[in-house]
């Protein structure tokens, strides 16, 4: 979902207790990280059989403030946030020096194979 400042700090609040707003926000609908649900963590299976693993919320705005910060596309900052937001819902997080490592470094191996991607298609 890609949305505004405002939705993303009420989000944020209600579900993580920070009164902020923020880039990107991700939401598990399996056990967190992405590891095996038990019985009781299950949730009803989704009418197209396929598993998702949750959503990810975006604030435009910040995107945007992100992108000029940055000197690059809005299209490029949005994924940035769309691979960091997948990524947590994979299990990868940012919370000491390795693990922000470990993240960055699979951030940027997927963002290279996309910007491979479209060079190839033009």
């Amino acid at each position: 979902m890609i949305t505004d400042q405002e939705k993303v700090q009420e989000l944020n609040r209600a579900y993580r207790g920070e009164d902020r707003p923020t880039d990107v926000l991700a939401f598990y609908m399996t056990a967190a990280g992405g590891q095996p649900e038990s019985e009781s963590t299950q949730f009803v299976s989704p009418p197209d059989g396929m598993r998702h693993l949750g959503e990810v919320v975006i604030s435009y705005p910040q995107a945007v403030i992100q992108a000029q910060e940055h000197r690059h596309s809005i299209n490029k900052e949005l994924a940035i946030l769309i691979i960091h937001g997948v990524l947590h819902l994979l299990g990868y997080d940012h919370e000491d020096t390795q693990q922000k490592q470990e993240m960055s470094a699979r951030e940027q191996i997927i963002l290279n194979e996309i910007i491979l991607e479209q060079e190839r298609e033009q």
